[in-house]
């Protein structure tokens, strides 16, 4: 199938974008936004959305097909981890769970259609009203898809039309995405623009901060802060920065007879989009004292991920990724021939996998591509000293623990500062209504009209 040109992203490479192209595409998106999109019901949004994520779970559908057809060379993942994102992020975006976030961020189901009231609020003799910004942009990292294609969804729910901004060479999921909705809903397709330039285009961004009246961006700490001196004051500014997640696991679930599963669970959060998103684990931190000793445990997790790289292949790197990594293992391969208490696992003739087990618990950050530490600890104290370096900078943490003990560790991890917990398998699953960093994501994007009779 051959795209048409409904977005700027979709111009050959060698077009030009100027400042002025991109005012005049922001106009005509509140144009749009004002005539197709403003006064659309949330529920008829819902089923948009709820149909257009039925579609991409279908083998056959045009643009899924074609997404696993040029996928690996456009991202550089394998298809098999297309596939799992794609089937993990959609099976999420059901009706069901875009009502339920919207209950759960806003108070009502109706919060975006009329004024309305909870309980609570109707005790107080008031109603409210939220609404979203006329044009909101986007500003994508990039490393994987999905936070992009959840960023149209939330700002289609509050009615806003929409540019996202991919980085340079990112945009061929977000592109596939928006022209499956286009082509589902012309209306709704026509409040979204897709643009991809490289950053630090100054004349470019000027015009498009100066035309939004709200700017998510997502990457790294120092390109959040140049972006926030280039927006302007009165533009409403949301920042997602560098996050990094780790697993935790009990000594009570290490047993000869589970140890196979756990191990898989595990190689499936290291696996999941090569682990380069935020909620990838860096490292498992494994107790001492169970059946099964962490080193062991190490031992299974290398055996899952090479099994995984026969099904689920990690895919090429660059020569700089492939480098950085073959440049570590060297050093803990001199390490590991000095030090009972470090043990090595790779996979033969490649990078494609990495384990490293060690007993000291100070917390190391992952080159990634599926390259896991496995550290020993005595007790979830112990882990919380070792990790303290990135304390305020954990987005996830998977744990494997029983029930009892779960609720224990858990809020130990809440109150240290963990913003999401959940069981170790899941770590890149989240569900569409956890909370982004701590935050309500759809809640962030509204602003409220209150109404006291």
């Amino acid at each position: 199938m051959n795209l048409p040109n409904y977005f700027l992203a979709d111009l050959p490479r060698e077009a030009a974008l100027s400042p002025e192209l991109l005012t005049e595409a922001c106009q005509t998106l509140r144009r749009n936004r004002r005539e197709y999109l403003a006064r659309r019901s949330t529920r008829s949004l819902i089923q948009v959305f709820h149909d257009l994520s039925q579609n991409w779970l279908h083998d056959e559908f045009p643009f899924r097909k074609r997404a696993l057809e040029l996928g690996p060379a456009e991202t550089g993942f394998s298809r098999a981890t297309i596939a799992a994102g794609l089937d993990n992020f959609f099976t999420q975006l059901s009706g069901d769970s875009l009502q339920d976030l919207i209950s759960q961020d806003l108070g009502h189901e109706q919060r975006l259609d009329d004024l309305v009231s909870t309980p609570t609020e109707s005790k107080g003799q008031r109603v409210a009203l939220a609404r979203g910004p006329s044009l909101l942009l986007h500003i994508c990292a990039g490393n994987i898809p999905n936070p992009a294609l959840l960023s149209i969804v939330l700002g289609f729910l509050v009615r806003a039309a929409q540019v996202v901004k991919c980085a340079s060479g990112t945009a061929f999921l977000p592109r596939l995405f928006a022209h499956s909705l286009y082509e589902t809903e012309p209306k709704l397709g026509a409040c979204l623009e897709v643009v991809e330039w490289p950053g630090g285009q100054e004349p470019l961004e000027a015009a498009i901060f100066g035309a939004a009246d709200c700017v998510t961006a997502t990457g790294s700490d120092e390109t959040l802060a140049s972006i926030r001196q280039r927006v302007p004051n009165e533009v409403r500014f949301l920042s997602y920065g560098h996050r990094i997640s780790f697993g935790y696991i009990a000594q009570e679930v290490l047993d000869r007879f589970g140890l196979p599963k756990l191990a898989a669970r595990a190689a499936e959060d290291v696996a999941a989009w090569n682990q380069l998103g935020c909620l990838s684990p860096h490292a498992f931190y494994v107790e001492c004292g169970g059946r099964v000793s962490p080193e062991q445990f190490a031992e299974a997790l290398s055996s899952e991920l090479a099994k995984r790289e026969e099904i689920e292949p990690r895919g090429a790197v660059s020569p700089e990724t492939g480098g950085s990594i073959a440049s570590r293992r060297a050093f803990y391969e001199v390490r590991a021939a000095h030090s009972p208490e470090t043990r090595c696992w790779f996979s033969e003739q490649s990078t494609a996998w990495t384990v490293i087990y060690e007993a000291n618990p100070l917390f190391q950050m992952s080159c990634l591509n599926r390259f896991i530490y496995v550290k020993s600890v005595a007790n979830l104290t112990e882990a919380l000293q070792g990790a303290d370096a990135v304390r305020g900078q954990v987005s996830t943490v998977g744990l494997a623990a029983p029930e009892g003990r779960g609720r224990t560790i858990a809020a130990e991890l809440a109150r240290w500062g963990a913003s999401r917990i959940c069981p170790i398998g899941r770590m890149q699953k989240p569900p569409l209504t956890w909370r982004h960093d701590g935050r309500p994501s759809l809640a962030e994007l509204v602003t409220w009209t209150d109404w006291e009779q």
